[in-house]
């Protein structure tokens, strides 16, 4: 049965509510969204590791239930592969579907069920995910339960908070996400550090134990706070879209779009590699050793999210200085910024790799400090460019497409990996910057053109 409404217009949310001065109810889509994170980043910062150095060794692949199978028809596509080159297809593979389902998720949410329990639903299937990593039998249904679990509650668990608000609340909504993205960005930071200690000190089971525990969290937060969701939610209308045929500047517009799209996938690829082999590099080629401390790999994958939070009002100010004196770069050359920093950030490893067997700790440190400001500059320019620059009538679509582009950028990342014993460390970081690179010059090669394509 098809559900018409994914709301219930009780009354109006105002800025007299108790959260932060915002509706009660986005206090607890921020909770929720925090727990989820918090899980799904200690998940990933342990996941590539666990793989290549336990779970498919002898004594343990054995024990995976289907895996035989599956492995064969990976092997078939992609040809014999290694525990560490299968480990980064695997992770890849799981990322790039963790960045396809939430396409299908709406759709399923619009059509068949509410919003709300399309994220109940998410966040129970995630919980059993997670906590069915801690065992090895289970590995496989543990990750598609994850995949499906994030595809049902993580655009529509956004898609809430902008029903919060009035159709014509703009300064509302964009608080109310403010707020939204500190518990996304809070839960990043956090779950590497803590899942990957435990996972040192306790074993991975215990690292994959407590992110089930902190989604089961997310859950029970989730549906303390369902009353007060139903209650708030305002049924938001979209603006009036005609439904007059694109014509043919719009069509050179969304043309333009999907170019800019193309050329960021270069950057996310050197981007997310710090999730996959960068952490499989630390771990082999750096002194983690410090003041008789042995530092934990998964930290590292908390760096660039923490870089992202605390450079915003420095790289804003940046901005506001250089509109100020009439040289602001425009969008494209922000994107193309994005990917020159992600290359240097390669270039350091390169450098690593070619100086020293065991490299100092502040090589990474460096390395993925650079990668959350290249994120900054590039990821959020491009949803606030198609935000802009969309045609109304297919704005929605064209900013779902956007995460498609992380698709094809994680699972490229995964292939990449599983040449990382091949090409040895050094290349592998030369081409990653090498990577980034082509993403810059694309920028500084079509960027003046784009821009005038998207001003209209």
């Amino acid at each position: 049965m098809t559900i018409a409404s994914n709301a219930v217009p009780r009354r109006p949310a105002s800025s007299s509510g108790t959260f932060f001065g915002e509706p009660r109810a986005l206090g607890y889509l921020a909770f929720t969204e925090a727990w989820e994170r918090f899980s799904y980043y200690g998940m990933t910062a342990i996941l590539v590791l666990y793989m290549s150095e336990a779970l498919f060794l002898p004594g343990h692949v054995e024990h995976i239930a289907g895996f035989g199978a599956f492995r064969a028809g990976l092997e078939r596509l992609f040809g014999p592969m290694s525990p560490l080159a299968l480990a980064s297809q695997m992770f890849g593979i799981y990322t790039a579907f963790v960045y396809f389902t939430p396409v299908l998720g709406g759709y399923i949410a619009d059509r068949w069920l509410s919003r709300r329990m399309a994220v109940t639903i998410g966040a129970i299937s995630m919980s059993a995910g997670h906590l069915a990593m801690a065992f090895d039998a289970s590995f496989l249904p543990a990750l598609l339960l994850l995949i499906v679990g994030c595809g049902l509650l993580k655009g529509n668990i956004s898609t809430q908070v902008g029903t919060l608000y009035a159709t014509d609340d703009t300064a509302g909504r964009t608080r109310g996400f403010s707020i939204f993205s500190i518990g996304i960005n809070v839960g990043a930071v956090a779950g590497p550090l803590v899942c990957g200690l435990l996972a040192q000190l306790y074993g991975w089971h215990a690292g994959f134990g407590l992110a089930g525990v902190l989604m089961l969290i997310g859950l029970a937060t989730y549906l303390i706070g369902y009353r007060e969701l139903t209650d708030t939610i305002v049924a938001a209308r979209p603006a009036a879209i005609p439904d007059a045929p694109l014509d043919r500047a719009q069509w050179r517009i969304v043309a333009g779009l999907f170019a800019v799209m193309a050329m960021t996938i270069f950057q996310s690829i050197a981007y997310y590699q710090n999730s996959n082999m960068a952490l499989i590099w630390t771990e082999s080629s750096v002194d983690l050793d410090l003041l008789g401390f042995h530092v934990p790999v998964a930290w590292f994958n908390s760096i660039d999210p923490l870089v992202s939070i605390a450079a915003v009002p420095f790289v804003l100010g940046l901005w506001r200085r250089q509109a100020s004196a009439g040289g602001e770069p425009g969008a494209i050359a922000k994107i193309g910024m994005g990917a020159w920093i992600a290359c240097i950030a390669n270039l350091l490893l390169v450098i690593g790799c070619a100086v020293t067997d065991r490299v100092p700790v502040l090589v990474p440190v460096a390395y993925d400090m650079l990668l959350g400001l290249a994120f900054l500059y590039y990821w959020p320019t491009l949803l606030a460019l198609v935000s802009r620059a969309a045609p109304p009538r297919v704005r929605s679509t064209l900013m779902g497409t956007v995460f498609l582009t992380l698709f094809i950028a994680n699972f490229s990342v995964g292939w990449l990996g599983s040449l990382y014993e091949r090409i040895g460390p050094l290349q592998f970081w030369a081409v990653h910057a090498a990577i980034a690179a082509v993403g810059g010059i694309l920028a500084r090669v079509f960027g003046k053109r784009l821009e005038r394509v998207l001003a209209g």
